[in-house]
């Protein structure tokens, strides 16, 4: 029996092969990229609104009055953020889940363990300088993303603003994020809330207050290493940009 040769360009069965995962992996990559268009341009509109209604109420009233005005969308955009951890577990980002994961964790705390728990907290002139903080930060960040899924690339203004902006507004934010958490715990202590005291059925106790202080602690390591890692990031982001200029 005599066997015949077929180059694999001619074998109309791996071509197609071929072409079908091509075909499959482009149409994977479109949906990709309309689904981070979509979810940062969402975000982008709720942090713009967090922002136009602490400014507004600042000017129309004060600092007292910020979170009420602010607190739903506040709570919406923040929470979102959830999606960006799965974005890195999953690969649809390239952006490394250890830097991910603590610091929208830590935004996640003071939104929903802190401000949300314990309205006491809600009325204090860092309440203010938080919400600006976080909201000038995302908007830049999520207009670049969003840029730069939807047409490709991000305007050289923009890189330069996603990469620098945090030397102010890093350093405002984590500083908000400590003083609440050091203005709640008084109330946390005298709450009892969240806590969980022995004996019960698990034979196991945990104490918020002293989880409040564990996190304070750790904040300041922990806000050091991010700043020092995003140096790291602007310093490649900017030399890539140079070079293609």
């Amino acid at each position: 029996m005599a066997f015949t040769y077929i180059p694999t360009s001619q074998n109309p069965r791996v071509s197609g092969e071929t072409v079908d995962l091509a075909t499959m992996a482009s149409f994977l990559s479109t949906v990709r990229r309309v689904y981070l268009t979509i979810y940062n341009w969402m975000v982008f509109v709720g942090w713009f609104q967090v922002l136009y209604l602490a400014l507004r109420t600042l000017y129309e009233t004060d600092y007292t009055h910020v979170y009420h005005a602010v607190e739903k969308p506040l709570q919406l955009a923040q929470t979102a953020a959830v999606l960006e951890i799965l974005h890195g577990l999953v690969g649809l980002v390239r952006s490394p889940v250890t830097a991910t994961l603590p610091q929208i964790g830590s935004r996640l705390y003071v939104t929903w363990g802190i401000l949300w728990s314990f309205p006491e907290t809600r009325t204090h002139v860092l309440v203010s300088s938080l919400v600006i903080s976080w909201s000038i930060t995302e908007i830049i960040r999520y207009s670049f993303f969003g840029l730069k899924e939807a047409l490709g690339f991000a305007p050289s203004w923009l890189l330069w603003l996603r990469y620098s902006t945090f030397f102010i507004f890093y350093p405002t934010g984590i500083t908000s994020e400590v003083g609440l958490i050091y203005i709640a715990l008084p109330y946390i202590k005298a709450s009892d809330k969240y806590c969980i005291r022995m004996p019960n059925k698990w034979n196991y106790a945990f104490d918020y207050f002293y989880a409040a202080i564990v996190a304070l602690g750790i904040y300041f390591p922990g806000g050091l290493h991010m700043y020092l890692y995003m140096i790291g990031q602007r310093k490649k982001a900017l030399s890539k940009s140079g070079k293609k200029d």
